[in-house]
């Protein structure tokens, strides 16, 4: 009877003494909480560059639009030129998943936008309509219309796991002329 007392009375000793002891505490909190921290940190990483991503590409869609509305003409030369300096806003992001596109709109006289010309990864084709926002619907007038998407692919893919999609449009007028012409054309003859 007294070897079940004195074992009772050192077990219970010895759950005291491993209840008070803190030893050990600071390796299973690190344990609970390192792989929260790890998701928080990554998913940071990921949301952050893809909303770095995402500003560039309406900068480049502006710089697009903006580069081709101030000339009076273009040619294929321009449009090389235009779409390599507005690539090089993506820096230091890849721009190989970039796909650029500029299209000249006329308005006519019942505010429908049609392309006058269009060049660029996806061009549209010649007469087809396009829907611009009814207070750029000025009929009988010309519009310089860009379009840009990027396919982000999350750096780490712990937390974004797909491929997204970030896309922007703008729209300016031609500032020298009543139209970009494109060359050879010279003149603002809708087709």
């Amino acid at each position: 009877m007294q070897a079940i007392a004195r074992f009772r009375r050192l077990t219970r000793f010895s759950a005291q003494e491993f209840l008070a002891d803190g030893r050990g505490l600071a390796a299973i909190e690190f344990a609970l909480i390192v792989p929260l921290m790890l998701v928080m940190f990554f998913g940071t990483v990921e949301f952050s560059s893809a909303i770095a991503i995402d500003r560039k590409v309406t900068l480049m869609a502006r710089t697009l639009a903006d580069l081709t509305s101030q000339s009076k003409t273009v040619g294929d030369t321009d449009m090389t030129n235009f779409f390599a300096a507005s690539t090089a806003i993506m820096a230091p992001y890849d721009a190989t998943p970039v796909s650029a596109t500029i299209t000249e709109l006329y308005v006519d006289s019942t505010q429908t936008a049609h392309v006058q010309w269009s060049k660029g990864a996806a061009a549209r084709a010649q007469r087809s309509t396009v829907s611009i926002p009814s207070t750029l619907a000025v009929a009988n007038t010309y519009l310089v219309f860009s379009e840009v998407s990027y396919i982000y692919t999350p750096t780490v893919g712990y937390v974004l796991k797909n491929l997204i999609t970030l896309s922007d449009v703008a729209y300016t007028r031609p500032r020298q002329s009543t139209c970009v012409y494109y060359s050879p054309d010279t003149s603002c003859t809708f087709y």
